[in-house]
């Protein structure tokens, strides 16, 4: 095998694959990265796979003999991310599994593996498949991701419930003390020849009459933040959606979901298990409701965050309706406290109430407008943050009591 890259573009596709491999492996190989190097395509393939997720992109580059060979991914990426920019020669001879890197001052020998050794990534042929636009995938992620639980032992919790429908695409994740649900816009579905109705890890309903296959599912959020980087790797992803207008290809059967586009593919098995009924969560009627400028309220909340970190991450919020104003305040004992006023549109009956405000912040954070409104019931009950215009969000927050 021999081939010539640039660098650059070695090092960003590195970089992607990289991420998908394990940090402990089950087996020696999956610390490779797979390499193919195809004569015909003038195309170089790399792998990365931890039998969870898989990361696969390929990119152009002069391929004077093609070949396969697994190449360890740590010590390849350090290696050519410090190597000058400019053309990088990689070489093995026949029947060897060293792979020789020769750069303009320099060359390196590293050791690989063979790639019979490598797993296939999961491959889905004949299930149903759904064209979700870019920007609305992202922007679906934007708003989800930071909801999603850290505790592996809530397993269905630390991934993202996506439902894809004729006309919509939703978006929800949920802690256990959090909600956020993203609806946008879906693309075109198409139904597959797969036999299978269900399955295990999602539901899938077919409507034969009219064409239209509907299915949500719960994917771990890592492999969807993996998704997130790689889309806005493409800093323009309005030149993504104009090459690929039908935008990313997602492929859905057997409890394995694979996104496909621009020479790149992300496959990750689904979260088995039951997702919460969210929808019941969301309260359909508020007594008071606030309205504030959102990059005020998030300026205010950070400089109480100092205090409020310091002890239990509480802060407390106060409407005021006579003086239209929302007053933000934190008692850190033997620490310290803080108060801070923001002006407000308020109605409803003045209220006092605490948060979080980790939680808080995060989901003002993933709002984009400018203005965003709160809605309340009681001090007690779950209080609901949504943005003016923009993306369709509902942020739901659980407050935590206050001891006087």
């Amino acid at each position: 095998m021999k081939l010539i890259c640039a660098q650059n573009e070695l090092t960003a596709h590195l970089s992607l694959v990289s991420r998908a491999v394990p940090s402990r492996p089950s087996h020696p190989v999956l610390a490779n990265v797979l390499l193919r190097a195809d004569e015909e395509t003038q195309r170089v393939s790399l792998t990365g796979f931890d039998l969870s997720l898989g990361v696969q992109t390929s990119f152009s580059a002069q391929v004077e003999s093609g070949g396969t060979l697994t190449l360890p991914a740590k010590l390849l990426s350090d290696i050519v991310s410090r190597l000058p920019d400019g053309e990088i020669t990689l070489a093995t001879e026949a029947g060897d599994m060293t792979a020789t890197l020769t750069c303009a001052f320099g060359r390196y020998q590293v050791r690989g593996m063979g790639a019979e050794e490598y797993p296939e990534l999961p491959t889905i042929d004949d299930g149903d498949v759904a064209y979700l636009p870019v920007e609305s995938l992202i922007e679906g992620l934007r708003g989800s991701l930071f909801s999603t639980s850290a505790d592996e032992t809530k397993q269905v919790l630390t991934g993202v419930h996506l439902t894809v429908e004729s006309d919509s695409l939703e978006f929800a994740a949920t802690d256990g003390h959090r909600l956020a649900v993203v609806q946008t816009v879906s693309a075109e579905l198409e139904n597959g020849e797969s036999s299978a109705p269900a399955t295990t890890n999602g539901k899938k309903t077919t409507d034969t009459e009219n064409a239209k296959v509907e299915f949500d599912v719960t994917v771990p959020s890592k492999a969807l933040r993996e998704l997130e980087r790689m889309l806005q790797v493409h800093q323009d992803t309005g030149a993504i959606s104009k090459r690929y207008p039908r935008g990313v290809a997602v492929h859905f059967d057997q409890g394995q979901l694979t996104f496909e586009w621009a020479n790149q593919r992300l496959t990750s098995r689904l979260l088995e298990g039951q997702y919460p009924n969210y929808r019941q969560l969301i309260p359909r009627q508020f007594s008071r409701q606030i309205t504030v400028e959102r990059r005020l309220f998030v300026g205010a909340l950070e400089r109480i965050a100092v205090l409020a970190d310091q002890k239990n991450s509480i802060v407390k919020l106060e409407m005021n309706n006579a003086q239209q104003e929302l007053v933000l305040s934190v008692d850190a004992a033997d620490v310290g406290s803080g108060r801070e006023s923001v002006a407000a549109q308020i109605s409803g009956e003045d209220l006092e109430i605490a948060f979080n405000v980790k939680y808080l912040l995060e989901g003002l954070k993933a709002l984009n407008t400018n203005e965003i409104q709160m809605q309340f019931n009681t001090s007690t009950s779950p209080s609901i943050v949504t943005p003016l215009g923009g993306t369709k969000m509902t942020y739901l927050v659980m407050p935590v009591q206050i001891r006087n």
